[in-house]
């Protein structure tokens, strides 16, 4: 039996492919590439010192799903593929309905089709949107505040309903908040496209020479020093928690949402500061308006995920940075 991994070549997907390869399960990754290369799924092979089945395909080709479904004796998805840049998703709204909840459907049929109830997926702390309950828990109000939280937020209500109609279905909703840094080994690590839509890729690429300054999104939020507050947690206590909610879905049925995050909250500041600490040099930056759909503070109560799935974030935010800078310096160009 395998485990499927939906748009495994990306920055989240192929970190926790590495964690289930090390705990001994064939995977069979599925990705388009549409903003990564070939050369991630070679690297994670690489580091893992195993093979396993590379499908580079679109979710939503459909006879392309199900071959890979009739090939394959699959038990789980661990389904991460889909758009996920907020300013862009105000851009281009129907892009990411499209991606992003019309290919989590189509997966979800063929899944039915095949008998496979068994599901990880990637959600975000964006369907909380702006809630005035700080640290943010599971049971939070919930309204985006843009159209990519909006997809995650109506992919989470399909899937309930699913499970309405058929009790048998077992679902983990993953509620990440800002992952950072890089496997240790320096080999895979956010490789992007273009000009980064998140924070800390834009300082790394800052800090290494490809762009000029980093710009700050509004400095006159509600906070400490004006600029807006997250939870960032390591890449590889992401993926380790992808895990944990594995475990818990083979072992039953149901479906819960989980926080993953550390419980506390650096600004954009507080993050360039201990970027420079690292590195060893001044981060440029300049105050721009603030970005749509960008909320103030945003951090995790994270108590729900250690209760039940006994995970718990280990590494701090001088790892995460120093993890990312090692990534980085060693990857000019990326993968």
């Amino acid at each position: 039996m395998a485990i499927l991994v939906t748009g495994g070549a990306g920055y989240i997907g192929t970190h926790t492919c590495i964690e289930l390869l090390k705990k001994g399960y064939d995977i069979v990754v599925l990705d388009k590439l549409s903003n990564r290369k070939r050369e991630s799924v070679n690297r994670l092979m690489e580091i893992a010192c195993r093979n396993f089945k590379f499908e580079h395909v679109d979710l939503v080709e459909i006879q392309e799903l199900e071959r890979i479904f009739t090939e394959n004796k699959i038990e789980a998805v661990v389904h991460f593929a889909g758009l996920k840049a907020v300013g862009e998703s105000v851009e281009k709204p129907l892009d990411y309905y499209r991606n992003n909840v019309m290919g989590t459907i189509v997966l979800c049929e063929a899944m039915q089709r095949f008998g496979v109830k068994n599901m990880v997926i990637s959600s975000s702390a964006a369907v909380y949107g702006t809630t005035q309950q700080l640290p943010i828990s599971e049971d939070a109000p919930l309204g985006p505040n843009n159209p990519y939280g909006r997809t995650k937020l109506m992919i989470e209500e399909i899937l309930r309903d699913l499970y309405v109609s058929d009790n048998e279905w077992s679902i983990a909703l993953m509620r990440y908040f800002n992952p950072v840094g890089a496997h240790e080994s320096g080999r895979i690590g956010e490789d992007l496209n273009g000009i980064p839509n998140n924070l800390t890729p834009y300082i790394l690429q800052v800090a290494i020479g490809r762009l000029k300054e980093v710009n700050i999104f509004g400095n006159d939020y509600p906070t400490k020093d004006g600029t807006g507050v997250r939870d960032y947690i390591h890449i590889t206590d992401l993926a380790k928690g992808h895990l944990k909610a594995l475990d818990k879905v083979l072992a039953g049925s149901g479906i819960e949402a989980y926080n993953l995050g550390t419980g506390k909250g650096y600004s954009v500041m507080e993050m360039i500061a201990a970027f420079e600490k690292v590195i060893g040099q001044k981060i440029p930056y300049k105050v721009v308006d603030r970005r749509p759909g960008d909320v103030a503070v945003s951090y995790a109560d994270p108590a729900k995920a250690r209760r039940v799935l006994g995970w718990e974030a280990q590494k701090g935010l001088d790892e995460m940075c120093a993890d990312a800078w090692n990534w980085q310096k060693n990857n000019f160009y990326g993968n």
